[in-house]
């Protein structure tokens, strides 16, 4: 019981840490923005209903938007609160999950929460775009966490608790979860035991009796459409990350360079439980990649752009980290300090940079990637000494404080920053003004915002609609009907002058209210609002 409670102590304090200090979390710093808004106007109709995103959720296929709801209706509290506790509950799953995949190597208890602190520090999947630790309550970060948790609790043989674990993460966010899905059948086939299939039965059949009732749905789903030229063009200039032929061959080769240190490292810890899921889930990582390209960028399968199969890659990069910290432990273990310091490299490299091969064949004329490769090579050689002098008891509490240095000196020392910090004290204050002052249907445009996320950000916190914004664009993906509407809208809106001439038009349009920043100020026009360098425009008289 004291075990336990120490491991349950410590994944807490993980979880806590990784989200107030590094990685860290946002909130209406990206996908939130378009999210939030969606669930406002399922949880209020009358709320956004002239919003071009809001009105359009593509919510039908998962349970988020259903659970974030009714835990609102239950607690009586905000969207951010439910969202939020979601967020840390989840991450602990994902560290969980980690955990008793390393303790199962076998790895002693306190060598077993370093692998889960050091995969803790997170990774950023260029390419697609994707994290291991979502910043933003979001159903993708959501369903990574209770998958990761299911390969711990196969890894421990507990099967029926990583089928219900799994399917929960098909409800939340269905695209995730292909990979460990594919392989979990193959191990049903092969021990021609079905009854631990249920979980996701269950869970296939809520998800369609969901999607038959989900309010909102303007538009019906489509499965084998195709890419048209139109969207086609669309896509690869505002969600160029689904296609596989616009990333660089460096960025190709990365994942397969940390394909290959996950096989080596398999190879050097010789695991005995979850062999399928350490060799099959960067396997299929890899191979997501080729299959992207051919039925997307080759055959535009429409549906593709939607489930985005390449984001598996992400367990590529996901258990090159594992492995490789539990490779390095085992090096050091055995007093091979020299591969335990390459070990432990690989492993902090990976969240000190999101392109790998920055640190690990260096610029060192660039001041920026050479502090972070010294960096890197401390703090390797730190880990690589911790695991040596953990056989003395009295040193432990020493040596736990050093093994939680990176996620304050990557932020630090290594200046790692995964997400820009705004100063939304401007538009706190816009939306407040909007939300008290303006009709509940009134439309704003930000005329001059660019790709800015300020409009998005306007959107969710003062419930009122945007007529079209930079962020709005990454919808494309779901609906064509929506793309050709936002391009349209985006072309329209970025031709004003900020002249009479121009804002005269904007009411046909169906705007309510011009946004503008101080360095646009309309002449012989009075604001009905100005402050933090951004002004309001009435362009039609508003019915209050």
């Amino acid at each position: 019981m004291r075990d336990r409670l120490a491991v349950c102590a410590a994944i807490a304090a993980l979880t806590l840490l990784s989200y107030f200090e590094f990685p860290g979390h946002t909130f209406l710093g990206s996908d939130t923005q378009i999210y939030i808004p969606m669930l406002q106007h399922l949880w209020d109709p009358s709320s956004l209903a002239r919003d071009l995103i809001a009105t359009k959720p593509h919510l039908s296929f998962t349970l988020y938007d259903e659970i974030t709801i009714a835990l609102r209706w239950i607690t009586h509290s905000s969207f951010k609160a439910v969202l939020t506790a979601q967020q840390l509950i989840f991450r602990a799953c994902e560290i969980l999950g980690v955990y008793l995949l390393a303790a199962s190597f076998p790895l002693s208890r306190r060598m077993a929460m370093l692998v889960a602190a050091l995969f803790t520090l997170g990774a950023t999947i260029a390419g697609p775009a994707v994290l291991t630790f979502e910043y933003e309550p979001v159903p993708r970060g959501f369903a990574i966490g209770l998958i990761f948790l299911a390969i711990g609790l196969v890894a421990q043989e507990h099967l029926m608790w990583a089928d219900i674990a799994a399917a929960a993460a098909f409800l939340y966010h269905p695209p995730t979860v292909w990979a460990f899905w594919v392989l979990y059948l193959c191990l049903t086939l092969r021990k021609r035991d079905y009854r631990d299939l249920w979980p996701l039965a269950i869970g296939l059949a809520v998800l369609f009796v969901s999607s038959r009732f989900q309010p909102g749905v303007s538009e019906k789903q489509l499965f084998f459409n195709s890419v048209s030229p139109e969207l086609e063009k669309l896509q690869r200039m505002r969600a160029s990350y689904n296609w596989v032929s616009t990333w660089s061959h460096a960025l190709v080769g990365q994942y397969v360079f940390l394909w290959l240190v996950s096989l080596v490292a398999f190879w050097r810890v010789r695991p005995k439980a979850a062999r399928l899921f350490l060799i099959g889930m960067p396997a299929l990582g890899l191979l997501s990649i080729p299959l992207s390209y051919v039925l997307l960028d080759q055959l535009k399968w429409g549906l593709i752009p939607q489930f985005q199969p390449a984001r598996a890659t992400l367990f590529v990069t996901a258990f090159a980290v594992i492995l490789g910290a539990a490779a390095a432990i085992r090096s050091a273990e055995r007093k091979q300090w020299m591969e335990a310091v390459a070990w432990f490299a690989v492993v902090i490299a990976v969240p000190v940079s999101a392109r790998v091969f920055a640190l690990l064949l260096p610029d060192l004329a660039n001041a920026s990637i050479r502090r972070q490769l010294i960096l890197t090579l401390v703090l390797a050689i730190i880990l690589t000494c911790i695991v040596y002098l953990q056989r003395w008891p009295k040193m432990l509490p020493l040596l736990a404080g050093i093994a939680l240095a990176p996620f304050f000196l990557l932020p630090g020392i290594g200046r790692v920053r995964n997400y820009s910090s705004l100063d939304l004290s401007g538009i706190e204050s816009l939306a407040r003004f909007a939300r008290t002052r303006t009709p509940k249907d009134a439309v704003f445009l930000f005329a001059d915002a660019g790709t800015s996320p300020a409009p998005s950000i306007f959107r969710a916190e003062s419930e009122r609609a945007v007529y079209v914004d930079w962020k709005a664009g990454g919808q494309m993906n779901f609906q064509e009907s929506l793309a050709k509407e936002w391009w349209r809208r985006w072309q329209d809106t970025n031709a004003l002058r900020f002249s009479a001439a121009d804002t005269g038009r904007l009411p046909g349009l169906g705007i309510d209210y011009l946004v503008l920043s101080s360095t646009h100020r309309l002449p012989d026009q009075k604001p009905v609002y100005e402050g933090s360098g951004l002004l309001v425009y009435f362009v039609t008289r508003p019915t209050l």
